[in-house]
């Protein structure tokens, strides 16, 4: 049986962890800020689109990738319960951001084929 030392030390590690990461959150996003505002104050601020394409290839292929990981695994040590949910929630939403790629990059194909002709 552990001493409660070091049961107390397991206890409060995730804490600390937390709640640093919670105030690296907290300051990056207050610098931003506060950046943001200075280049707005000096005119040289520019907004930066989101580019809608990239974003849902790269976590449609990284949920995705995550979410069918996750399967094999519950399946293999589980088989078929409820746990294996927890792999298909992430490979579902991945599958769909995947498939709204394929459909923006069909749709945007077929607009400039029409829009060049």
């Amino acid at each position: 049986m552990p001493s409660t030392a070091a049961q107390i030390i397991v206890t409060i590690i995730p804490i600390v962890g937390i709640v640093f990461g919670c105030m690296v959150i907290y300051f990056y996003l207050y610098w931003n800020h506060k950046q943001k505002i200075f280049m707005i104050e000096k005119g040289i601020y520019q907004r930066k689109e989101l580019d809608l394409d990239a974003f849902s290839l790269f976590a449609g292929l990284l949920l995705f990738s995550i979410g069918l990981s996750l399967v094999i695994f519950f399946l293999v040590v589980e088989g078929i319960t409820y746990s294996l949910l927890s792999g298909l929630i992430p490979l579902a939403v991945g599958f769909s951001l995947l498939v709204f790629f394929f459909i923006r990059i069909g749709r945007n194909k077929r607009n400039e084929k029409q829009s060049g002709s």
